[in-house]
């Protein structure tokens, strides 16, 4: 594990340079907006709709009917707007407006699961928690590095035996190396930065 993000460090020592991570909330929506939804689009539509609203009172005030026209390109409208008035009341009734800072108040949310939880708390507030999305899946399950049948028993295992100076960035390179190296259909294993390290059956070095 060490030495399989020590490599991964090397090639990427600053994976958060440039992030804004000042608007935990701005943050929360738009991690909840990316659901089933391609990132340029998730951005543009952010992009839309903090144009109009800067908090959580202003989005109640916004209403839902008035979010789902600005949010229609990401898909499930509906069920995304709706779920953002409700975590944004909740907020503000429950936590003075603002974002609570860790990942077990988050999951509290309307709308908020464990892997969007764990994304806002890790960004914003540095809580050194690592989610699991389909990339950070498969790569914790080829190499292996945190083997589980399901998001959780990875979520767990990766909590368990990252080491601590790695957590903090851990997300970021585990789910870059999936997206552009360790695909899901043709892996680019010549040109990974731990092939040696890796056990998958599958790996390629021609």
């Amino acid at each position: 594990m060490a030495a399989v993000l020590a490599r991964l460090a090397d090639r990427d020592p600053d994976p958060k340079a440039g992030f804004d991570r000042t608007d935990p909330f701005r943050l929360l929506v738009t991690v909840l907006l990316s659901a089933q939804s391609t990132g340029p689009t998730v951005s543009r539509v952010a992009e839309a709709l903090f144009a109009e609203v800067r908090d959580p009172a202003g989005m109640v005030a916004l209403g839902e009917a008035r979010i789902v026209e600005i949010i229609r390109p990401v898909g499930l409208g509906p069920s995304k707007a709706r779920n953002i008035v409700k975590l944004s009341a909740a907020l503000v009734a429950d936590y003075g407006g603002g974002v609570p800072r860790s990942a077990a108040e988050m999951c509290r949310l309307p709308g908020i699961g464990r892997k969007s939880a764990e994304v806002t708390a890790n960004f914003a507030f540095h809580e050194p928690v690592i989610a699991v999305d389909t990339h950070v899946f498969r790569v914790s399950n080829r190499i292996p590095l945190a083997p589980g049948p399901t998001v959780d028993a990875v979520a767990d295992g990766l909590a368990r035996s990252v080491p601590e100076g790695f957590k903090d960035n851990a997300h970021v390179w585990l789910f870059r190396h999936g997206r552009d190296i360790c695909t899901a259909r043709k892996p680019a294993c010549p040109r990974c930065p731990v092939s040696d390290l890796c056990a998958w059956p599958g790996r390629s070095t021609a």
